[in-house]
C-alpha cells in the first residue's frame, strides 16, 4: 500500500480534508499525525485535485496545516480464542484491562465476506424463554430479529435478557455490540454475563455515547468482521447482539453532515439505505456456520414510519415492538402483541398448532382494541355475551404474557422466569378453552 504525505486543509469535527502528495492512496488506509503514530486517521473518500477525506479516530484537537503521513496499513483487529471474554473498542483495543492478548492473529476491519455466503439452511427454533417472543416472533437459527421502541421502554433490558437466556443454552460464540449507549448498561451486562459464567464464550465491542461519531460508526463493522472470522475459522454458530442500530445510523448521519453531504428526505444521510444494507449483509451465514442476530432499534419520537426505522424493518425477519402505552400500564416486557410480527411464523418452521394459536390470539386482541372505546363509554355489562367473552379473554392473554426478567432480579427483587415454548403454547390454549376471569 502506498505511503503518502498529506497536509490538512480544513477540520470539521472528526472529519478532515487534506491535500496529498505522491501516488493515490486507497479508501480504508490509515494515516497518522506526523511524529505522533498513536493519533490515527482513516481515509473514507477521495476527491478531485488530490484531496482526501479522513476521519479522526482519536480525541485530539487538530488545526489546518498539520501534516499526516501514510502508515501503509489498514485497521487491524485481533481474532483467536483468547479474545473470548474480552471487551474491545472499534479499533480492536482492549477496554477491560491492560492484560495483553495472547496467541491472536490480526485481520483487516474490511474483512471480506466468505464467497460461500448463503442463507442458513436450518430452520431450527432457538428458544428464548420469553413468552411474548417465542409465541409471536419466534427466534430462528441464522435469522435476524429486531427489538424496537422509543426511549425508556425496555429495549436494552429485553436484549440483555435474550442474551442471558439464549447464550446459556447454545454451544457457540456470543457477541455484544454496544453502539451509542451508556457505559453503565455495558457494565451491568458484563457483570450479568460474568455471574452467569457466560463471559468465556462472549466477545464485547463498545463505542459508548460519549465517544466520537467515527468510533460509533465503525464499531459494528469491526465486530461483524471478527464474528465472520470466528464463524468460518472455528465453524461455530455466532449469536450477535446489537444495542442500538439506530445509534449506528445516527453516527453515519453526523459524519455525513460534517462532510458537507446534502441530506435526503427525512433528514438522514444520502447513503442511509446503503449503510443499512451493508450492515445487515455483514451478518449473513455461510456453510461453515450461522450468525443469528438480535438488534435493538430506537424509534425517534415513537414514530414507526421514520425512514431509518422502516429501512431497518425491511431487513429483519422478526420484529418485536415495545410500546410506551403498555409500559405505562405496568406490563413488562412492554411488548405490543398486535404489532409484533414475524415472517418466520409458518407451519414449516413452528408447526400448524402454533400458527393456529397465534391467529386466534391476534383475532381476540384485535377485537379487544375495537371494544375498548365502547367499554369506556357504556361499560362492560352492555356488551353481548360473545363480545364480553372476547374482551375478558384478551385481558387474560395480556396478563399471561407478563414476565419477570432474570437481568432485573437485583433491582426488583423478583425472581426471573423462563418458559419453554411448549409451556407457552399450553398456557395460551388453557386461556382460550377456559371461561375468562371477569
Amino acid at each position: 500500500m502506498n505511503k503518502i504525505t498529506a497536509t490538512i486543509n480544513s477540520v470539521h469535527g472528526v472529519v478532515v480534508d487534506a491535500q496529498y502528495e505522491g501516488a493515490q492512496p486507497s479508501v480504508g488506509q490509515l494515516l497518522s499525525l506526523q511524529n505522533k503514530p498513536d493519533i490515527r486517521f482513516m481515509i473514507v473518500s477521495l476527491l478531485p485535485d488530490d484531496i482526501l477525506v479522513a476521519i479522526n479516530l482519536s480525541e485530539v484537537v487538530l488545526c489546518a496545516g498539520e501534516v499526516l503521513t501514510g502508515t501503509g496499513e489498514t485497521l487491524q483487529l485481533p481474532v483467536g480464542k483468547s479474545v473470548l471474554g474480552r471487551v474491545f473498542n472499534a479499533l480492536g483495543e482492549t477496554l477491560d484491562s491492560d492484560e495483553a492478548l495472547k496467541d491472536v492473529s490480526y485481520i483487516p476491519a474490511t474483512n471480506e465476506q466468505s464467497r460461500e455466503i448463503s442463507a442458513s439452511q436450518k430452520s431450527d427454533l432457538i428458544e428464548t424463554g420469553i413468552k411474548a417472543i417465542d409465541f409471536f416472533a419466534p427466534f430462528v437459527h441464522g435469522r435476524k430479529i429486531g427489538i424496537v421502541g422509543g426511549a425508556g421502554v425496555g429495549k436494552t433490558v429485553l436484549t440483555t435478557e435474550l442474551m442471558h437466556n439464549v447464550a446459556k443454552s447454545k454451544q457457540g460464540i456470543s457477541y455484544f455490540v454496544g453502539i451509542g449507549e451508556r457505559m453503565r448498561e455495558a457494565r451491568e451486562l458484563y457483570d450479568t454475563l460474568s455471574s452467569a459464567k457466560l463471559l468465556d464464550s462472549t466477545v464485547m465491542y463498545l463505542a459508548q455515547m460519549n465517544e466520537n461519531a467515527a468510533l460509533r460508526f465503525l464499531v459494528g463493522g469491526s465486530a461483524a468482521a471478527t464474528a465472520r472470522y470466528m464463524r468460518d475459522t472455528y465453524k461455530k454458530d455466532v449469536l450477535f447482539f446489537v444495542d442500538n442500530v439506530y445509534r449506528f445510523l445516527q453516527a453515519g448521519n453526523e459524519l455525513s453532515t460534517l462532510m458537507g453531504e446534502v441530506s435526503s428526505e427525512g433528514g438522514y444521510q444520502p447513503t442511509l439505505f446503503t449503510e443499512v444494507g451493508t450492515f445487515q449483509e455483514n451478518l449473513s451465514s455461510s456453510s461453515k456456520g450461522a450468525i443469528t442476530s438480535v438488534q435493538s432499534l430506537f424509534i425517534p419520537a415513537d414514530d414507526l414510519t421514520d425512514p431509518a426505522v422502516t429501512e431497518v424493518f425491511s431487513q429483519l425477519d422478526s420484529v418485536v415492538v415495545l410500546s410506551r402505552a403498555i409500559m405505562e400500564e405496568g406490563r413488562f416486557p412492554a411488548v405490543d402483541l398486535l404489532n409484533t410480527n414475524s415472517a418466520l411464523l409458518t407451519a414449516d418452521i413452528v408447526g400448524e398448532r402454533h400458527v393456529a394459536l397465534v391467529r386466534q390470539v391476534q383475532s381476540i386482541l384485535q377485537k379487544y382494541q375495537s371494544l375498548k372505546g365502547i367499554v369506556a363509554i357504556i361499560g362492560e355489562t352492555e356488551l353481548s355475551v360473545a363480545d364480553r367473552r372476547a374482551y375478558y379473554q384478551a385481558r387474560d392473554l395480556m396478563e399471561f404474557f407478563r414476565q419477570s426478567m432474570f437481568v432485573t432480579e437485583r433491582n426488583t427483587g423478583v425472581k426471573g422466569q423462563y418458559f419453554t415454548r411448549n409451556e407457552t403454547l399450553k398456557g395460551v390454549e388453557k386461556i382460550l378453552k377456559s371461561e375468562p376471569q371477569q
